[in-house]
């Protein structure tokens, strides 16, 4: 499995891709899954992929060399629309020549991809490409697209990025992003590719591989367990069956009269009385010593 995540900000795109690839608990393999189409004055673009890496490799190397038959190609689209269509139909491409096969063997048809870039004359553009061959475009309300094992990284990225967020904020976002992913499922692993993008710029003009010896990413792992749990401990404990008039911090009211869902004692077993009187004396005591 793998994990990779794309940002679309007014200042320009952001990039990162884990490589690890697992075929079992014994399997585990280092394949990079970001790959960059450059021209550099005309075009820029990447493409993340994640899925069957057969597959991604296929596509890959089809979109690299695929004309359609209008003689266009990934080289000489004139919008990133065009482009990501291109991806797509070699999308289609493999499998139409390699699904069947993949089926006969129990192998689903299973990739996914995120797609981005900027060509001469347009804005930066973003995009998610399905197996099916059709994707989406990330606009302002969804600033970013994740593929892979995408749950673990999405609350941080949902509460920081917006189209305003500065390039280098995205990318420690992202880079949390992925530390959270990583510490959650072993599928997903170092090293890993980052490239930053600046509008305009028609280049790569940030890139770096990151690996368990990397200075900043070991600070941003320390750093973030460290503010979460000071954040964490710095929030109050609930307060159980306080007052009616209580107003602070209340889980639990003597009058919101909760219940949970008890299943019926089965006629043989004989219900067992409790004296509730002392709990509830102690119940009182420690709502008071918390005022």
């Amino acid at each position: 499995m793998t994990y990779c995540v794309g940002m679309r900000l007014d200042a320009g795109l952001v990039f990162l891709s884990d490589s690890r690839t697992n075929a079992g608990v014994d399997q585990v393999g280092t394949f990079r899954k970001m790959s960059v189409f450059e021209n550099p004055g005309d075009r820029m673009m990447v493409l993340m992929t994640a899925g069957n890496l057969s597959i991604s490799q296929s596509i890959r190397q089809l979109v690299a060399e695929h004309v359609c038959v209008d003689g266009s190609t990934i080289w000489n689209a004139p919008n990133m629309y065009e482009a990501a269509r291109i991806v797509g139909e070699a999308v289609r491409t493999v499998h139409k020549r390699d699904a069947q096969s993949l089926s006969e063997f129990g192998i689903d048809f299973n990739v996914s991809l995120i797609f981005g870039g900027q060509i001469k004359g347009e804005r930066c553009r973003l995009f998610q490409i399905y197996s099916a061959g059709n994707f989406i475009e990330s606009h302002n309300e969804n600033t970013y697209f994740q593929i892979g094992e995408a749950k673990y990284g999405k609350p941080i990225i949902d509460r920081v990025v917006n189209p305003l967020t500065p390039l280098d904020e995205a990318a420690k976002c992202a880079l949390i992003s992925m530390d959270s992913t990583l510490r959650s499922n072993v599928s997903v692993g170092l090293p890993l590719d980052m490239l930053v993008y600046e509008t305009d710029r028609l280049a790569v003009t940030r890139f770096v591989t990151i690996d368990e010896k990397n200075q900043y990413f070991q600070m941003i792992r320390s750093t973030w367990g460290e503010q979460l749990k000071h954040v964490f401990e710095g929030i109050d404990d609930p307060i159980w069956d306080a007052a009616p008039d209580a107003t602070m911090n209340v889980l639990s009211s003597t009058n919101m009269n909760s219940k949970p869902v008890r299943i019926a004692l089965p006629p043989t077993i004989a219900p067992v009385v409790l004296d509730v009187a002392p709990l509830q004396s102690l119940a009182q005591e420690f709502n008071q010593t918390q005022h």
